[in-house]
């Protein structure tokens, strides 16, 4: 037993030599059976993925970094053990006065993330935060606390954006949303894609070399995982978002496999096993993600939906339209539906999360309600002709808990809710009614669809395909098919979305601008228009 424990001690020396250096041992405090919990001398950049924050509230929000030396190999360069790490938050961007500090353990149970939930700070106001570890110091990123419940707010200004598949551009939109200086950021999801590298995709045009491929085969451990996050967000203008602005994030299907919804995906796989891909996927977005601890997983679930509120001005419902959704309808085909479309057993929000949303309606207070979420409210014709066509893994697919979520919004009496979408890779405005797509009746409510960031490539401004779809579809009322973000501009008498877009992300460089602004106002969902 003795030399099995001199052999443990000796591979783990000679870990932390290869990891720290030299100068590390002392300090690491390598004796047999003490945690590795004194600071460490680094020999590369712990910091390698960058600063966050999240989940901004009245008195603090989520602090988060990972320690990751060599963020792409087996291990990512640290120690098996707990290593303590220092925070700081000052009401500077200097860092000069502090006003909160303490430490955090990165643990390896957790890919020695730290997620820290500063409170005790004043409600809307922004504040800088950093980490220390041994001699080393992160970048200063900012945050923004909410202002508190109920409080008149006259103005808010935050950012919509996610699906930055890495292999297809350049997050050259994320440099230019980390300089919008917004109170907040929604990631509607779709933040990695689980692919297997790729020298070249296949386009209608030809076969397309992708911008940078992803590293490695398609992803299924928490190895895999953990190296796909570290590889997208050692990008620096990802990082440059994240340091910018506190971010509330929402999944989508990528962020574990395509199109997946429940306990079942695209491939078949039995329910136990796809099960274990999933626990590996969650933990992995919570490691990387400043989230929480009531998110932290269980299996391979995970708590996502939640409300957060910003003063008498708008009640932010962030919701989770994959986790508790019942099997896309007519075999998940892109293409004419089936009966299966209307049946009464089909959920998408599942009835316990419908009934949180329901009750948070119903008690707003707010001027503006809004459902953050993921997939395609709107019920449009995806393909003008004699037979309707339904991107059934959108709301489009599942009529009836589509229904009952207009049906409450009705019976309620709002008049003023916002949905936030994603998951297109286009931009889209436009509006909810009962009976989809037929003109005549009042709408129920208005839809902004975000852009991506990267996936899809450059793209172009308005695709012959989706005019045609606008002309079959009075809902929609305009569309854009390059990549870039949304920014909400959100007053108490009316609402305005900017839609900006990139030129280019197959190339370095590309130019920003505000492709247009829709604008409806308070009370009246079928004022939508030119801003």
């Amino acid at each position: 037993m003795a030399d099995l424990r001199s052999r443990r001690l000796d591979m783990s020396r000679r870990h932390a030599l290869k990891t720290f250096g030299g100068g590390a041992i002392a300090a690491l405090g390598l004796t047999i059976g003490a945690p590795l919990l004194a600071a460490p001398v680094f020999r590369t950049y712990p910091f390698q993925l960058g600063v966050a924050s999240g989940e901004p509230a009245p008195d603090g929000f989520v602090i988060w970094t990972r320690l990751a030396p060599d963020p792409l190999s087996i291990g990512y360069g640290m120690p098996a053990a707990a290593v303590e790490v220092e925070w700081l938050v000052a009401s500077d961007e200097r860092m000069r006065d502090i006003v909160a500090r303490g430490t955090a353990y990165a643990r390896p149970e957790l890919g020695h993330a730290v997620h820290v939930a500063v409170a005790g700070l004043e409600p809307n106001r922004p504040y800088w935060y950093r980490f220390v570890v041994g001699r080393e110091r992160s970048a200063i990123g900012r945050s923004r606390t909410t202002p508190s419940v109920g409080q008149p707010l006259d103005r808010l200004r935050f950012a919509v954006a996610g699906c930055q598949n890495y292999e297809e551009g350049y997050y050259t939109a994320h440099r230019f949303l980390a300089a919008e200086e917004a109170d907040f950021v929604y990631c509607y999801g779709d933040y990695i894609y689980e692919y297997r590298e790729n020298r070249f995709r296949n386009r209608s045009k030809g076969p397309v070399e992708v911008v940078r491929p992803h590293a490695g085969d398609e992803i299924y451990t928490i190895d895999d995982y953990r190296r796909r996050y570290a590889q997208y967000k050692m990008d620096v203008d990802l990082q440059a978002a994240h340091a910018a602005a506190p971010w509330f994030m929402t999944w989508d299907d990528h962020e574990i496999d395509n199109n997946w919804v429940g306990a079942i995906d695209q491939d078949g796989t039995p329910e136990a096993l796809f099960n274990l891909r999933r626990q590996m996927a969650v933990q992995a977005y919570y490691e990387h993600m400043p989230l929480r601890a009531s998110a932290l997983p269980v299996g391979p679930a995970m708590q996502l939906y939640r409300q957060a509120q910003f003063g008498d001005l708008m009640d932010f419902n962030l919701l989770d339209t994959r986790q508790y959704r019942t099997d896309q309808p007519c075999d998940d085909k892109w293409g004419i539906p089936c009966k299966d479309i209307d049946g009464d057993n089909a959920q998408v929000l599942g009835q316990r999360q419908e009934s949180w949303l329901f009750n948070k309606l119903g008690s707003s207070n707010a001027r503006w309600q809004v459902l953050a979420q993921q997939v395609m409210m709107m019920d449009l014709d995806r393909m003008p002709g004699p037979e309707h066509t339904e991107n059934l893994d959108s709301w489009a697919g599942y009529r009836v808990p589509r229904n009952r979520v207009l049906e409450q919004i009705t019976t309620l009496g709002l008049d003023s809710v916002v949905v936030l979408t994603g998951d297109e890779h286009q931009n889209y405005a436009g509006e909810l009614h009962m009976d989809g797509r037929r003109p005549g009746s009042k709408p129920i409510a208005t839809e902004f669809v975000a852009t991506s960031i990267s996936s899809g490539g450059d793209g172009e401004d308005q695709r012959e395909s989706t005019k045609a779809i606008q002309r079959e579809n009075a809902s929609l009322k305009w569309h854009n098919s390059q990549r870039g973000y949304v920014v909400c501009d959100v007053k108490s008498d009316r609402w305005m979305t900017e839609f900006k877009t990139v030129d280019c992300v197959t190339e370095r460089g590309g130019q920003l601008r505000t492709r247009k602004r829709m604008t409806v106002e308070h009370g009246a969902p079928d004022s939508l228009s030119d801003g």
